[in-house]
């Protein structure tokens, strides 16, 4: 009895492990399978992509071929052939990263696909503009005949009219010559005309109770400058009025001017530049040397620093000098 029951025992452990045995089988089948499926699709896979990245190829140096054939044709195709060129590059990059990447081949055939179109429809607009421009000779051809036709008219009009035209030219540039003479001769009295002033002194000062006026350097403690300057002896000038045009240019680089108080615009002869002066000095001049003052007072503070003063005459400038207030 005993022996009967371990036989049955070690019947159905070997049933067990037949079907355990079984079962690994199955799963090794069925992993085997898996893995061969795998393998199958990565193979298809890395076949497409050799595919897809053969393809690009073919088109970028079909479409390259293409732009280098047509260029030197004119301006307006030499641009539409670089900036076709950029987006060749831009394409390649693009697609070929897609195809390297492996993840999106379904993208990257699309995108080819669209590239190819868009190399036809360039291919199309080249013709197109080639044949306009061919158009554009022929009527450019026309044109030139119908031009030296027109030229050929001209000539015997030219001919007949240049003698005309030298002599008239002739007759202006003499006539320009004189008038420049006289501008020139005219701007040189002008200027040797010119009063030069000299010792240019400018003082701070301040007026008190009882009216009287005292020199201050602070800038603080001033009400109004006094300006004086020398006249020089110049033969060259007529006696009579002379005015001189003051300037005051302050620390910052400002013309000191207030319209109420005389003040207004003369242009500088030698520049041709419009400038602000501050104040105007008239003198009847009887080519001497004399000393000649005014006062300018602002009714205003003034500032510390380095001051300029410009004179003019005449338009030109007669004189300069500088100052400082602390």
């Amino acid at each position: 009895m005993a022996q009967n029951d371990s036989k049955q025992r070690l019947i159905a452990i070997a049933a067990v492990v037949v079907i355990a045995l079984l079962a690994v089988n199955a799963f090794l089948l069925y992993n085997k399978y898996m893995q061969d499926k795998v393998i199958a699709q990565q193979q298809v896979e890395i076949d497409d992509a050799q595919k897809l990245e053969e393809e690009l190829t073919n088109q970028l140096d079909k479409a390259y071929t293409e732009i280098e054939a047509n260029r030197g044709e004119n301006e307006e195709l030499e641009a539409m052939l670089d900036q076709r060129e950029a987006e060749l590059d831009e394409a390649k990059s693009r697609i070929a990263g897609l195809i390297k990447s492996g993840k999106d081949l379904k993208r990257a055939r699309a995108e080819l696909n669209n590239l190819m179109i868009q190399n036809e429809q360039f291919t199309a607009e080249v013709t197109q503009l080639r044949q306009q421009v061919e158009y554009l000779k022929g009527e450019n051809s026309q044109l030139v005949d119908k031009t030296q036709s027109l030229e050929q008219d001209l000539g015997a009009q030219k001919q007949a009219t240049q003698s005309l035209e030298e002599e008239k030219a002739s007759l202006a540039a003499e006539k320009q010559n004189i008038s420049s003479q006289r501008d020139n001769l005219a701007k040189t009295v002008n200027f040797a005309s010119v009063v030069k002033v000299q010792n240019i002194g400018v003082t701070g000062m301040k007026t008190k109770g009882n009216g009287k006026a005292v020199k201050k350097n602070y800038a603080k403690n001033i009400d109004h400058l006094k300006v004086c300057f020398k006249t020089t002896v110049n033969e060259v000038a007529n006696a009579g009025i002379e005015q001189f045009y003051v300037r005051i240019v302050n620390p910052i680089g400002e013309t000191m001017a207030i319209e109420e108080l005389g003040s207004g615009k003369i242009i500088n002869k030698k520049t041709r530049e419009e400038i602000l002066f501050t104040q105007v000095k008239e003198y009847d001049y009887a080519n001497d040397e004399t000393d000649l003052c005014f006062n300018w007072e602002p009714n205003a503070p003034f500032q510390k620093g380095s001051y300029n003063v410009e004179i003019y005459n005449k338009g030109y400038l007669a004189g300069k000098g500088s100052f400082s207030l602390k």
